[in-house]
This record gives structure tokens, C-alpha cells and sequence, in this order.
């Protein structure tokens, strides 16, 4: 065998191994019993133990200076293992494995606490997680910005200068629209009644068929933040349930299809490489928002749901598929990003984005969170935070030491703009078919042109060949004032 054989080879075990640890999290986040929590931190610290060995091991040195790629796709292979082992090896393995114990023990911590609206039982939990992320940044930095090093985990190629000037360029613009929408005469009717969970997860099964979400290698379950985990030939959803908000559960569901359809979607000739993943979180992102709302709540698709709801639910409080489309797309300050309309969405990750950025920096303590995050939260979005759970702790991502992620939400936002716009123009029938309940016209066109590239391109690559023009923040704003003129007849 040849060198690039044996380093395939062994990142081949490598990636297994990832996956199953994978499927951990997944567990302990749906079905493992509450008072397992302990024994998972030790499993998720003994798996990543192994990883982090794996990652590390010199052989990979030896065979990445003696290997010759031929082509593309091995090219790439060889660039992504170099780096990964690059930035594992700056990684103490002792970090590595005390930071998977501790984010996994936070993750229930925090659970708790968002469900008893107290901080103070997680605050200094989360004191814990900053101190080794500080710590992994120092040492992924080797001298550089250490929110950069974080950031490279999910947007590679990056850096928060420049996500900062991106959202300079957006902030005005969706303040602007916000200001008008809010104060426009028209206020589209608020959807009212009792929607019970069953009946929410069949209609989300019934959306997720409609986007193609392939049940034979996937499968639905509830969680109390909604993600996505797996690859390959096993990528799974989950979704969560408030019986007076129905748009909660369908749209969550829809957004993680869009995640799920990703991974599935990749040529599967990339299975167990580094190619076999999606190519950074803006990438995955820009596949979740695109499914959720340029298609999901497109002024076509809200048409089917409409009747498909009122059938479900034994009629709506919404008297017409017009006032419906509104209403799924109605603009209010509330608290909770992953409900929040397109309008504001993104004025959510930029209050997450500067108190990270603080936070790595040690210009803000955890002792002052609350008070930060609630401050700018009033002046963000003129509306005082009623309670913890509505507030600082809402999001998962920071209690499994997700710092660097967040902004790749709005760069998801950005890309699926772009990528709106070149699919419209390659599928003029798209709409007619999600009249019908069938997203399947612009399923296959992301599929072809972003999907089964898995992680052979940068993304800013992805997305420039998938549109044939470069990244840029245009296409989403356009389409924003475009939308929301419209309905709130601006």
C-alpha cells in the first residue's frame, strides 16, 4: 500500500470512531436516562481520549510528507487531515479529554437550569467550560487572536474581523426594515388555539417527507434544543413541541431536515473521509435556513400548509392561505433566536457573536453575563428579558463549548441568499411544485450544486461555483425588503 493508502486507511477508523461518539451525544441528548449523566461524561472523555491519540499520532506526519494525491478530491483529503492533525497536536490531550467531561456534564447542568430559570445553578458550571476554551484558544492560536482559533473549528478560513465587517454592512439595513415593518399599518393576525403534540409531529413527519428527508436513514425524536447529528448512512433530526406555538415544532423540523439532507447528500464515495461532512457550519447553515424559510416559508409552500394544517388541527383561526403566509411570517421582538422571524434572526447572533468574542477575551467575566446579555437585548430589541430561559439560557452552544458557532448562523443566512437566487433562476417551476407539498425541484438543485461536494470545496467556493458570482450580503438583504415590503404592504 501506498502512503496515501495507509493515511485513508487510518482516518477511516478515525472517522468511525468520531461517528460513534457522535452518536452519544445524540443519546444523551434524546433518550439516555437523567441519572446517567456522570457515566457519559466519562465515556465522551475516554472517547475523545482515544480520538485525540488517534488525531495526533506521529505515523500521520510520516505518511502526509510521503504521500502522493492525484486529483482533487485525494488532494483535498491530504489538506484536511494535515490541518486537523495540525491543530490537534497543539491540543494537550489532557484538555481534549477534560473538556469533553466537562461540556458533557454542562449540558445537563444547563438543562436543569433552563428549565428552573436559574442561572445561578449553571453560572459556574459555564466558568468552567470558558477556562478550558480560553485555555484550547491559547494553545490553537500559537500566538494569534484566540476567538480566530475557535472560529476555525466551524468557518475555516475566517476570522471575526471579518464577520464583524460583514455585519456592519447588515445591521443598518435590517434595523431599517425592522423599524418599518414594526411600524407598518398592516399586522399580520397571530396564529391562536391548541395544537396538540402528536398531531404537531405527524404534520413535521408530513414536512420533512415533503423536503425528501430519507427515512431509512434517518428518524425523528424530541429534544429541548432541536439539532441534527450523523452522516453517512445514518443522520437523524429531533425537534421540540410547544402546544400553543405549532410553528415551533414544524419549522425546527424543517430547518434540521435541511441539516440532515446535507450529510445524506454527499457523494457517498466520501463516506469515512474528510470529505464526508459538510464543509463548515455557514455551508450548513445556509442548507437549514434555505430549507426553512426561502422555500419552507415561501408564500407557495405556507399555500399546502395552510390546508394541510387546517385539516390537521380541525380548522385555524387564519381565514385565508394570504393572511397565513403572513402570519408564518409575522415580525415580533421576541426572545428566542430559533423562533425568531428572518427580519431579526440575524440581530440575535450578533448579540451572541460580541459577548463570545468578550467572553474568549476575558473582557467579560461569566459573573456579569446576565447582566450583559440582558442589557443589550433591551437595546437591541427594545424588550427587557422576562426571564433567564428567555434569555441567557436559551442556547445549547455555550454549555457544550461551542464558542466560534454562532456567527456561522448568519453566514448560513448570507449563503442562502445567494444560493435563493441562482435556484430561482435555474428552476422557474420551483414554486408550482411547493404548491403541491413537494420541495423536491430545489431539493435536487442544492443537492447537486452544494450537497454532494461534501467537504471538497471552501465554502466560499461552494457557493460562488453553485451561483457563478462571489459571496455577498446583497442577495439576502434584497430579499428581505423584497418579502416584508410586500406583506406588510410597506
Amino acid at each position: 500500500m501506498s502512503a496515501f493508502d495507509d493515511l485513508l486507511a487510518f482516518q477511516r477508523q478515525t472517522e468511525a470512531l468520531s461517528s460513534v461518539a457522535e452518536r452519544l451525544g445524540w443519546d444523551q441528548e434524546t433518550v439516555m436516562p437523567r441519572g446517567a449523566t456522570e457515566q457519559r461524561a466519562e465515556e465522551m472523555a475516554a472517547m475523545e481520549a482515544v480520538l485525540h491519540e488517534r488525531r495526533t499520532d506521529p505515523r500521520i506526519g510520516e505518511w502526509l510528507a510521503a504521500a502522493r494525491p492525484e486529483g482533487e478530491a485525494e488532494t483535498r483529503v491530504v489538506a484536511l487531515i494535515a490541518r486537523s492533525h495540525a491543530r490537534s497536536s497543539r491540543v494537550p490531550a489532557r484538555l481534549a479529554a477534560e473538556l469533553a467531561r466537562t461540556t458533557s456534564l454542562a449540558q445537563g447542568i444547563w438543562a436543569e437550569a433552563r428549565a428552573n430559570d436559574a442561572p445561578e445553578d449553571f453560572l459556574p458550571t459555564l466558568d468552567q467550560v470558558l477556562m478550558l476554551k480560553r485555555e484550547e484558544a491559547a494553545a490553537l492560536a500559537d500566538g494569534g487572536d484566540p476567538y480566530d482559533a475557535l472560529l476555525e473549528d466551524y468557518e475555516p478560513d475566517t476570522t471575526a474581523a471579518e464577520i464583524a465587517r460583514l455585519f456592519e454592512v447588515m445591521r443598518p439595513r435590517l434595523v431599517s426594515l425592522r423599524e418599518a415593518v414594526l411600524g407598518a399599518e398592516r399586522q399580520p393576525p397571530q396564529l391562536q388555539g391548541h395544537f396538540p403534540q402528536e398531531t404537531q409531529l405527524r404534520l413535521s413527519r408530513a414536512c420533512a417527507s415533503a423536503f425528501g428527508y430519507d427515512w431509512s436513514r434517518g428518524r425523528i425524536d424530541l429534544a429541548v434544543h432541536p439539532f441534527s447529528s450523523g452522516r453517512w448512512q445514518d443522520s437523524r433530526i429531533t425537534t421540540r413541541v410547544v402546544e400553543s406555538e405549532p410553528f415551533n415544532c414544524i419549522y425546527s423540523t424543517i430547518h434540521e431536515v435541511g441539516h440532515s439532507s446535507y450529510e445524506l447528500g454527499i457523494d457517498p464515495d466520501y463516506a469515512f473521509t474528510p470529505l464526508g461532512r459538510g464543509v463548515s457550519m455557514g455551508a450548513h447553515e445556509s442548507q437549514s435556513r434555505i430549507y426553512e424559510n426561502q422555500l419552507g416559508r415561501s408564500r407557495a409552500f405556507t399555500d399546502w400548509l395552510f390546508h394541510r394544517m387546517g385539516d390537521a388541527f380541525d380548522g385555524l383561526n387564519i381565514r385565508s392561505a394570504d393572511d397565513f403566509y403572513a402570519t408564518v411570517n409575522r415580525v415580533t421582538p421576541g426572545f428566542i433566536r430559533t423562533e425568531a422571524d428572518e427580519v431579526q434572526y440575524n440581530l440575535h447572533v450578533m448579540l451572541r457573536f460580541d459577548l463570545e468574542r468578550d467572553l474568549i477575551a476575558g473582557r467579560l467575566d461569566v459573573r456579569d453575563l446576565v447582566k450583559a446579555w440582558n442589557a443589550r437585548f433591551l437595546r437591541d430589541f427594545g424588550v427587557a428579558v422576562d426571564r433567564p430561559a428567555n434569555g441567557i439560557l436559551q442556547d445549547v452552544h455555550w454549555p457544550v463549548g461551542m464558542f466560534g458557532y454562532f456567527p456561522t448562523y448568519a453566514l448560513g443566512n448570507v449563503f442562502a441568499g445567494c444560493l435563493d437566487r441562482a435556484m430561482r433562476q435555474d428552476v422557474p417551476d420551483l414554486d408550482e411544485a411547493l404548491r403541491r407539498g413537494d420541495a423536491t425541484p430545489g431539493v435536487e438543485w442544492l443537492r447537486e450544486n452544494v450537497q454532494r461536494h461534501g467537504g471538497l470545496k471552501p465554502a466560499g467556493r461552494l457557493i460562488a461555483d453553485a451561483t457563478g458570482a462571489p459571496v455577498s450580503p446583497d442577495a439576502l438583504l434584497e430579499y428581505l425588503d423584497a418579502k416584508f415590503a410586500e406583506i406588510y404592504r410597506l
